[in-house]
């Protein structure tokens, strides 16, 4: 079975930025929406549909206008389309689509300003992401089939996101879909210990999906900001719903401090900029004020999770008004706490880091030497290029260059290969 293929439509002038913008905002509802409907077994037929109705909004905008509620037209037009398609279905003898023709009818959703839709939507998004998370899913495609239905990312998108090939990503969707199918995955809000599962799946998502914007591994852009926006939205999706944890509010937190960081993580050239040398200024405040606010919502509950410590960490470094001002001690607190709940290579090499601020670079060099035995962090530049930085702050120039030159044969971002190569010159 081939993958139906929800991609944003393109076009320039007025109505086609618009329907970009809607893209973004409502094609993971209108699945979703749909899907309820349909049912999950007809996943491909709600995703088909959607990409119909973006793109006749494409073909006729322009030249008819665009109309008075834009959403509301777009979900009229899909509802329509995959009203004509189940008749079609049904003349030609497919009989377990029957049922669907008959809820579709019933359905008068119009999107706008009618407060009861829109929470309906915002429940009918939350069950498709629970459904994509579903624990009997393979890890890999829980992450691929949420980036889809949710966030309306193409096939080729989610391929670019991972470092994967396109025909790798398209039978990860194929076999997630049809394991909804054969299992008959409910689309639902589940409960007690099924529940759990769920949101640890969920978050896990969001979280993979936000680190894989923000850190880039190959391209122009240092920053996916398409990826990192999806996911501080489905992560407040999810923290402002009724099945909201702790973890949610302290994922998002997070999510919000980092992001917070973007505008002045490279300067006016396109240059990478360090997180201590950034323009504080250029920081979102907004984005600051709502890590903060679901910060102290996560306070609630006995259970510390990574992402409690991962967004205390971030907010030491938020509210310092200066880099000066950071409380690295604090932060290598937090990092040996970390490490306690959720040990890995990239949070050593992080703590490496900030234990340089400390202890100094020797102390931190010999917090790197295992590192280099992990075979998770073969092809991770950073762990050469801290390396690189350290000897540098030691004096040791030839030593650097050796290790810049090795970060720069791994895959990174173009400012990072850049960074790395005026690291080297200061080197020589």
């Amino acid at each position: 079975m081939a993958v139906t293929e929800i991609s944003a439509p393109t076009s320039s002038g007025p109505a086609g930025t618009l329907v970009d913008h809607l893209f973004r905002n409502r094609a993971g509802q209108m699945v979703a929406y749909l899907t309820r409907l349909l049912g999950p077994e007809h996943l491909d037929l709600a995703e088909e549909v959607v990409q119909e109705a973006l793109l006749k909004a494409l073909q006729t905008w322009p030249y008819s206008g665009i109309p008075q509620n834009p959403a509301g037209w777009l979900f009229r037009v899909a509802r329509n389309a995959a009203l004509d398609t189940i008749r079609h279905r049904t003349l030609a003898g497919e009989k377990n689509i029957e049922f669907a023709a008959e809820r579709i009818r019933e359905s008068g959703a119009v999107v706008g300003n009618d407060a009861p839709i829109e929470d309906q939507l915002r429940d009918d998004e939350l069950r498709m992401v629970l459904m994509c998370c579903h624990p009997a899913l393979p890890r890999d495609a829980r992450v691929a089939l949420s980036l889809k239905t949710a966030g309306g990312f193409s096939t080729r998108e989610i391929a670019r996101a991972f470092l994967c090939d396109e025909p790798t990503i398209a039978q990860r969707l194929v076999r997630a879909k049809r394991q909804i199918r054969e299992t008959a995955i409910a689309f639902e809000l589940p409960a007690g210990d099924d529940l759990a599962l769920r949101l640890e799946s969920v978050l896990e998502v969001i979280y993979l999906m936000f680190n894989e914007g923000y850190t880039a591994q190959s391209g122009e852009d240092l920053v996916r900001h398409d990826l990192c926006g999806e996911a501080l939205r489905l992560g407040r999706l999810l923290a402002t719903s009724s099945v909201a944890t702790p973890q949610a509010h302290a994922l998002v937190a997070l999510i919000a401090f980092q992001a917070a960081r973007l505008p002045a993580r490279v300067d006016s050239s396109g240059e990478l900029v360090l997180l201590e040398d950034q323009n504080r200024s250029l920081w979102d405040q907004k984005l600051v004020g709502l890590g903060f606010r679901h910060f102290s919502e996560c306070a609630e509950g006995t259970h510390m999770s990574s992402y409690h410590v991962q967004a205390a960490i971030a907010a030491v470094y938020a509210g310092a008004q200066r880099s000066a001002d950071i409380n690295w001690q604090h932060i290598l607190d937090l990092y040996d706490r970390l490490m306690e709940i959720s040990p890995s290579p990239v949070v050593a090499l992080n703590r490496a880091v900030v234990l340089s601020k400390v202890h100094g670079a020797q102390a931190a060099l010999a917090a790197l030497r295992p590192l280099f035995e992990d075979r998770s962090l073969r092809n991770y530049y950073l762990l050469p290029a801290v390396q690189g930085r350290l000897l540098l702050d030691l004096g040791d120039r030839e030593g650097a260059a050796d290790c810049f030159r090795q970060a720069l044969e791994r895959p990174c971002s173009e400012p990072e290969k850049r960074f790395l190569q005026r690291k080297l010159i200061a080197c020589m």
